[in-house]
């Protein structure tokens, strides 16, 4: 495998994790707009919204059974086209079961490019023997900068949802599938060379459980953040409604830049001290945010929270990986992150609602103590991630090894 080849790999997947960003943002920050153009009732949109992460679960279980079939490139290849049909679908159709049906594909189709995605992210790390993962997601939080931005204009102008979609599917469509032409499957990579062969049978579901729950908290912090911070700064800080749209963009902003600079952290220090310190600093910002005097503490909160949670999701499906692969080889690792991807939904579920009901009978501010204290158990869990990042499975020997690829050379 050529140094010019898994960079086109790597670009290609990096390109795909953004378009994915741009899709997802424009579904649920047009949400408003969604359940005004079909009527969708107060009591009814809960379920639709539901569905979503539902259906994509299963989308990721199905994925997990039709890659022992098929290449996961030839599974993202035709995944992500269905997304952003299904998103224009979700623009212009016409009646209630139109837009059910649309989402109801959406839903499936974003569990396959989930699933597929991050099987050829951890493959690709493998075969760099390096840690690379947080790069392809710093890309899908440009693309929901990107997206979410997109959305601001067109509800802001006005526009029809159909307007909004349709240049930019019509723009990303082909440009996925040109870039398709450069996915890369399962690698050996220096892991094989120094002896993990794998037997190609599964990985046993409690080998996997620290990074299930890791996973599940991290989303349970995220959508608290996506869904409850503007409603926090504008009804517990009182703040305007205009400054209460600020964190969540800050937030993303943050996420981004962790993501952006993950990669060298996690190559110097190793994974599970990234892990921990993101852990760390995402309970601290819940903490601020909880006991937040004012709106600037508030905002300060938030940033913290951008910082922290941003490295636990790729760290975990890179973890998650590298043990599937030990224990069966590259099929063992896309099991293994088919089988972790089901509780990004999981999270995503509980964590909207559970605030909020905390928050009903309770109060807001002690609704974030909860996934204060959930990140918190993430850092009961970090030795786990001991051996990701630097060379692959290479536990002390990740500085040494951080810019250095298969036959020595930089990559």
């Amino acid at each position: 495998m050529t140094d010019t080849r898994m960079r086109q790999g790597r670009a290609a997947l990096a390109f795909s994790f953004l378009v994915q960003g741009v899709a997802f943002a424009l579904l649920v920050t047009r949400i408003p707009a969604i359940q005004d153009r079909y009527g969708i009732s107060d009591a009814l949109l809960p379920a639709f919204l539901a569905a979503v992460p539902v259906l994509a679960g299963v989308g990721s279980v199905v994925t997990e059974r039709v890659v022992r079939r098929v290449a996961p490139s030839l599974v993202l290849r035709w995944a992500q086209p269905v997304v952003l049909l299904a998103l224009l679908a979700v623009g212009v159709g016409q009646g209630m079961i139109q837009v059910a049906l649309a989402l109801a594909v959406f839903g499936l189709a974003v569990g396959a490019l989930d699933a597929s995605m991050n099987m050829l992210g951890v493959s690709l790390q493998r075969a760099y023997g390096r840690s690379i993962m947080l790069g392809f997601h710093a890309a899908y939080s440009l693309g929901g900068i990107a997206g979410a931005s997109l959305a601001w204009l067109g509800a802001h102008g006005g526009w029809a949802l159909g307007v909004s979609y349709a240049p930019v599917v019509g723009v990303l469509l082909p440009l996925a599938l040109v870039g398709s032409r450069w996915y890369m499957d399962a690698a050996a990579g220096p892991a094989v060379e120094a002896g993990g062969k794998g037997n190609g049978r599964g990985v046993a579901f409690a080998v996997l459980l620290p990074f299930c729950l890791v996973m599940s908290f991290a989303y349970i912090g995220d959508s608290t953040v996506s869904n409850w911070s503007a409603k926090y700064l504008q009804d517990v800080l009182g703040s305007s409604e205009q400054t209460a749209t600020v964190p969540y963009n800050v937030y993303m902003v943050m996420t981004l830049l962790g993501r952006t600079l993950g990669d060298l952290g996690v190559r110097r220090f190793g994974a599970a001290a990234v892990v921990r310190a993101g852990a760390v600093l995402a309970a601290a910002g819940f903490a601020l945010v909880a006991g937040a005097p004012g709106v600037a503490a508030g905002m300060a909160g938030f940033t913290l929270l951008g910082l922290g949670l941003c490295v636990l999701v790729p760290q975990t499906f890179a973890a998650a990986g590298r043990i599937g692969f030990e224990k069966g080889g590259p099929a063992g690792s896309d099991a293994a992150v088919a089988r972790l991807n089901v509780f990004n939904y999981v999270g995503f579920l509980v964590g909207s609602p559970l605030v909020g009901v905390i928050g009903d009978a309770w109060s807001y501010r002690g609704a974030m103590l909860v996934p204060m204290v959930l990140v918190l158990v993430t850092v009961g869990y970090a030795r786990s991630f001991e051996g990701t990042g630097g060379r692959y499975g290479d536990g002390h020997e990740r500085a040494r090894a951080a810019d250095v690829g298969r036959d020595g050379h930089r990559l």
